[in-house]
């Protein structure tokens, strides 16, 4: 009976966790950036981290590209389940991860009131419909950094999915 209530706590702290965590503070005063640090990193994309895809780079690592796929809005609204304890599609609603209304053209690390990573933020990542389907595939692999804890969707056909979800999301 213990190990069940012991696994049933720690079920909403693995979740969290999974999905990356809603905020990040520095550890300390002396770990928080100066004010012109700050103003030099917006300035500036962040340098790549090794095995760090550049910016405008949409090679995937199984090798497709998603102009050989179909996306279905109602397949990828399915898909779309696995990120719902993280994000919406409602504009102006962050929860643990930042709400991806609009999010195809947008900038990476944009959204007004969501706590980015530095990763994010300054990645340079402008979120084409090419770089979701790579980042989707492997969002660690792309932002090195991210706290968005997901291991990624692997079958090519749900990235495209979750991406005709999300633009047809956007446009209601």
């Amino acid at each position: 009976m213990k190990l069940h209530l012991s696994l049933g706590m720690l079920a909403p702290i693995a979740l969290l966790t999974a999905c990356g965590g809603g905020g990040e503070e520095p550890a300390s005063e002396a770990e928080a950036p100066t004010e012109e640090a700050s103003e030099t990193a917006a300035a500036e994309p962040a340098e790549e981290a090794p095995g760090a895809p550049a910016a405008d780079d949409i090679e995937t690592v199984d090798g497709t590209i998603f102009a050989d796929f179909t996306g279905d809005a109602a397949a990828g609204e399915k898909v779309f389940l696995q990120c719902k304890s993280c994000h919406v599609v409602e504009p102006g609603q962050n929860r643990i991860g930042p709400s991806l209304a609009g999010i195809v053209g947008r900038t990476a690390g944009t959204i007004e009131g969501f706590n980015y990573t530095d990763a994010n933020a300054n990645s340079g990542i402008t979120w084409t419909k090419e770089k979701m389907f790579q980042y989707l595939e492997d969002p660690m692999r792309v932002i090195p950094g991210t706290k968005m804890a997901f291991a990624g969707l692997k079958d090519a056909q749900d990235r495209a999915d979750i991406i005709a979800y999300l633009e047809s999301a956007s446009a209601e």
